[in-house]
């Protein structure tokens, strides 16, 4: 690993045993302190204070080992150790590539081989490449060049490139509950209420609807209007005094209405059947006339 990056995994051991020393030193000057004191006890065991520690005490070398993730895996190491020295990375270097790679896995092996073995799959990779651009070159089956055998690796660390980079613009998106929380605001006036648009072409489909719907329960109001036959005979009667006859159709009065026409044509039978009044016609169609069947005194 080149010096000025940051190791994959950092002991803190030493630090915390140097402390502990200082506290223990410190609690052994005096040994007139109370009991119960939190500000110099190394801990407390069933609420009571420890001032010093076991002579049995065995701490692992590597307890207070913290593991830094400064990587999220082969491809992003790779990547790294080629942006910071600026190599081309359509023609990498794999030689200086791969004995950094390797520096690096062999720190991280040393403290934890589950951790290194994606990372050592990536180096039997790089080995293979390398020892494949020692060998003599084989021409293709169509007799052209042989591919670079460095392609699949480029290619793999450009799109790898790509999705971290669209990684990061997402994250520098802000964010709900990380940037920014949602505002509610309650307002307790109550709001205008909002009429819906209407259009000219409703209204008048509606208007029609209306009056559809009135002619449906129209109320009609029917009048009895008291006619008399004996009295329309009197009046026929009259009509026929002092003229010899009168055309049928001019006994009636069609706008007094339907009414006082049937009675009038029921006054003219009645007439007939009592042998006061003839009608007469010339011919087949021809017009029906009139006449009363008495002379008159």
């Amino acid at each position: 690993m080149q010096p000025g990056r940051p190791p994959r995994a950092a002991t803190a051991a030493a630090a915390a045993d140097a402390n502990v020393a200082a506290v223990a030193l410190a609690a052994a000057a005096d040994p007139t302190l109370p009991e119960v004191v939190d500000q110099v006890a190394l801990a407390r065991l069933y609420g009571e204070p420890l001032f010093a520690l076991p002579a049995d005490l065995y701490i692992p070398p590597d307890a207070l080992e913290v593991f830094l993730e400064a990587f999220e895996g082969p491809l992003d190491l790779l990547l790294y150790l080629i942006r910071r020295q600026n190599f081309n990375i359509l023609d990498i270097p794999l030689a200086d590539l791969t004995r950094q790679y390797l520096e690096y896995v062999e720190q991280i092996r040393r403290r934890n081989l589950e951790l290194a073995a994606e990372y050592l799959l990536m180096a039997a990779m790089l080995i293979e490449i390398k020892s494949r651009m020692l060998l003599p070159p084989k021409k293709a089956a169509d007799g052209g060049e042989a591919p670079d055998p460095r392609a699949e690796l480029v290619r793999r660390l450009l799109e790898y490139e790509q999705m971290k980079l669209a990684a990061a613009k997402l994250d520098a998106l802000p964010l709900l509950g990380r940037d920014f929380l949602r505002a509610q605001v309650t307002i307790e006036q109550s709001p205008a209420q909002r009429l819906p648009q209407v259009d000219p072409h409703e209204l008048r489909d509606a208007w029609l609807e209306i009056l559809r719907r009135a002619k449906l329960v129209q109320h009609h109001r029917i009048l009895r209007e008291q006619l008399s036959v004996r009295e329309h005979m009197s009046l026929v009667l009259r009509q026929l005094q002092g003229r010899r006859f009168i055309e049928f159709q001019d006994l009636f009065e069609p706008a007094r209405g339907l009414g006082v026409v049937v009675v009038t044509f029921l006054a003219l039978l009645e007439l007939a059947r009592e042998n006061l009044l003839e009608l007469t016609q010339a011919e087949a169609f021809a017009p029906i006339y009139v006449r009363l069947a008495y002379a008159p005194s």
